[in-house]
């Protein structure tokens, strides 16, 4: 009995950390998928006739891609940190299941899953907006 609950337990956990991991990779590849180079975020320099209207374009076509480059990072960084916390989440949560009788008792797998599931969104949403905010204000400073 208790080598089935320990491999039950063990394919759980496998089970939940192979879905925070797939959903941290299908955001990376959804990022990737719109982060184009700046040539093609934008045709307006080439409907452009007159000097000042490619100046324009070329200036919409560069905050374009630092804005771009801006959310891709913080992606990124928050799909590293999903990843850290989902880890860092399930393996006490895990643990106090199998030593604490009052987890044991009330804390099902679904409570389980949802316990590390909210703190690698949690951690996602966090980075990703510190790094995106930080970015930001790296490159309003740099324009001024």
């Amino acid at each position: 009995m208790f080598v089935h609950q320990c491999h039950s337990l063990t394919f759980f956990t496998f089970q939940a950390f192979s879905l925070s991991l797939s959903l941290s990779l299908s955001l990376l590849s959804y990022t990737h998928q719109f982060s184009s180079p700046p040539h093609q975020l934008s045709n307006l320099s080439s409907m452009a006739s007159s000097k000042s209207t490619n100046v324009a374009a070329s200036y919409f076509d560069q905050k374009m891609a630092m804005a771009k480059r801006c959310s891709h990072e913080g992606v990124v960084a928050g799909a590293k940190a999903a990843v850290v916390a989902t880890v860092a989440s399930a393996i006490p949560t895990l643990a106090s299941v199998r030593v604490l009788p009052w987890a044991r008792t009330n804390l099902n797998h679904t409570a389980q899953a949802l316990i590390i599931s909210t703190v690698a969104g949690a951690a996602y949403f966090i980075v990703a907006d510190k790094t995106v905010l930080a970015s930001a204000r790296k490159n309003s400073f740099n324009a001024s």
